[in-house]
């Protein structure tokens, strides 16, 4: 079967909480955004990459090197500005990735990783997992854990340790890796969905999905990507740059 011909939508805002401005931010001479967007240019897409966003400021800054498509400021999440942009684009794509715009040290293996499930025509969405080892980041509630079927399907997200180690030996604890794929029409779905109690509780969107029936695919990476949440993680990060 063909590859999947796949884009990339790089959703980005500027008013993060915790870290104000943050696409715009220098990383080793170059912004965040502009340093992910060269993440998924590495890939190279078949139908191509677009920054979404609403605001003037990051739209200024990424016209010079990408495409820009400037959605709603009422979003409340990524997954919701990346369907805005798609309807805008109109692209004729088997997938699209959502790459969040924070995400400078992405590779291209990961992306591909995920576009390769597609290959399946029963897959609707995709996204990673990482193995975890510490204790600490087991019992972080920050990080998020995924644990999937004998098929690779996700079965449960939390931000608690799951699955509970009754017994050690048995099964590992996996890190999600939130970067996501999906059907075209499976994203425009997905955001018409009024929230869940799950995911209410555990402030996690995908549990909306999975509490309405859509299969979200998992894939193992043995990379995850250094957080840039706050200006001290940036500071962290130029370590990763080549």
């Amino acid at each position: 079967m063909e590859k999947p011909q796949f884009g990339i939508i790089i959703p980005a805002r500027y008013g993060s909480t915790r870290f104000p401005g943050k696409p715009l931010v220098e990383l080793g001479g170059k912004t965040v955004i502009q340093r992910t967007v060269e993440a998924a240019q590495s890939a190279n897409p078949t139908i191509g990459i677009a920054v979404a966003t609403d605001d003037v400021r990051i739209a200024e800054h990424v016209q010079a090197f990408a495409q820009v498509v400037m959605t709603s400021s009422h979003h409340i999440s990524g997954t919701d500005r990346c369907a805005d942009a798609l309807q805008q684009l109109n692209w004729n794509c088997d997938v699209v990735v959502n790459l969040q715009g924070d995400e400078p040290f992405i590779t291209a293996k990961q992306i591909h990783l995920l576009v390769d499930c597609f290959s399946n025509q029963s897959t609707q969405i995709a996204t990673l997992k990482k193995e975890l080892t510490s204790i600490d980041d087991i019992n972080n509630p920050n990080i998020v854990k995924v644990v999937a079927g004998v098929n690779q399907r996700a079965l449960y997200f939390s931000r608690s340790s799951i699955p509970f180690l009754r017994e050690e030996g048995h099964s590992s604890t996996y890190k999600h890796v939130g970067m996501y794929a999906f059907r075209p029409n499976v994203l425009l779905e997905i955001t018409k969905l009024a929230p869940t109690p799950l995911e209410k509780s555990e402030m996690l969107e995908q549990l909306r999905w999975l509490e309405n029936g859509y299969a979200i695919d998992i894939v193992e990476t043995d990379w995850a990507s250094p957080a840039i949440d706050t200006p001290e993680d940036l500071v962290k990060a130029v370590s990763f740059l080549v």
